[in-house]
């Protein structure tokens, strides 16, 4: 177990770059009156779910994915503006157009970020900080957008970098450092690690990097199933997935636990309305459309249940997507056990949508 605890051999060089508040710096550049003011992208004062915020709004707390009306509360100043998906998508490929001047392997996660290996395809002499540096003041000078750059050896220290200095930042973190460097993070900043499952390990004493590192393997898979491998190498600095340029969304879905049981069909429905802005911000984000809509429910005594509607064709709105979501809970609730999770997910893209595989907003 010891030798588990070092780097994998043949260090890779990656890097993850992230666009600075994509979709509200857009708007942000190309409406020169909104610079400098609280912006949210989508939705409306009275409706709808926030897809985007600037960093002005986001100083007051508005972030993407929540409802437009807590935004407006939180901003009483926040301007909201229609997303312009169109426009977002052609500056992103201009993005993705620099990123392949470096490396073919690129990952794209969403329409703002993506990894990149540049490990073989570095000029002589040349360093991957060097890269993340070119292509941050090329994505500037082309776009007059900013854009922040992790740069490490696997994916999982390289996203983590990129968040450090945000804003219009840069972060390395080098091999010596990786195993140190999670060390005093709390475990809800690691990337796998959702606010639920977050959550669960604060309960057991796990707060920090160094709290999970304490924790033995076998601990880990117990409690955590298959993902306690993962957290283990994590809270270690080691990742050993590769860069895949070919992956294909699957699926997204948004899921919670809850610190009380849901006894009634009315907590349920209740319960599933920000599950479903979560996703349809998601979809909105990453600009997909899909046809299945799947109920994911546990139950107290942790049996676990899903019932799935596909449609003839793409779910139209989050006000089908939820009501879909109610109509399959109709038929397995109220349960006497009572529902300690809910989830909701879309799927059945079209194969030539998405980036990536299964992504999930809540654990």
């Amino acid at each position: 177990m010891t030798s588990d605890a070092q780097p994998e051999p043949g260090l890779r060089k990656i890097i993850h770059i992230d666009m600075d508040a994509f979709f509200a710096s857009v708007e942000q550049r190309d409406h020169p009156e909104l610079r400098g003011k609280p912006v949210a992208v989508g939705g409306s004062a009275a409706r709808g779910v926030v897809a985007a915020a600037s960093y002005e709004a986001r100083v007051y707390g508005v972030r993407s994915a929540m409802p437009s009306m807590t935004a407006a509360r939180l901003c009483p100043d926040l301007i909201f503006v229609r997303h312009r998906f169109d426009v977002y998508r052609a500056v992103s490929q201009q993005i993705r157009e620099i990123f392949h001047e470096h490396t073919p392997l690129v990952e794209p996660l969403s329409l703002d970020e993506a990894y990149l290996d540049v490990t073989d395809h570095l000029a002589p002499g040349q360093t991957a900080t060097q890269v993340a540096k070119a292509i941050r003041a090329r994505i500037r000078k082309d776009t007059q957008l900013t854009a922040s750059a992790g740069v490490s050896y696997n994916k999982f220290l390289a996203k983590l970098a990129s968040d450090q200095n945000k804003p219009d930042g840069l972060c390395v973190i080098t091999p010596d450092r990786g195993p140190e460097f999670v060390l005093s993070l709390p475990v809800g900043k690691f990337h796998g690690i959702g606010p639920a499952t977050a959550a669960k390990m604060q309960a057991m004493g796990i707060h920090t990097g160094a709290d999970l590192r304490a924790q033995d393997l076998e601990f880990l898979t117990r409690r955590f199933g298959k993902s306690g491998r993962y957290y283990w190498n994590i809270s270690r600095g080691i990742d050993h997935r590769r860069v895949s340029p070919d992956r294909i969304r699957k699926s997204v879905g948004a899921e919670n636990t809850y610190s009380a049981d849901l006894m009634t069909l009315d907590q349920a429905f209740e319960a599933l309305v920000p599950l479903a802005a979560k996703v349809w911000a998601a979809v909105a984000r990453h600009e997909l459309r899909g046809r299945t809509v799947t109920l994911k429910v546990k139950f107290a005594d942790f049996q676990q249940i899903t019932r799935a509607r596909s449609l003839g064709h793409a779910v139209a709105s989050q006000a089908e997507m939820l009501t879909i979501a109610q109509d399959l809970a109709t038929a397995v609730l109220p349960d006497p056990r009572g529902a300690r999770l809910l989830g909701i997910t879309l799927s059945g893209f079209d194969q030539d949508q998405g980036d990536d595989a299964q992504l999930s907003l809540f654990d």
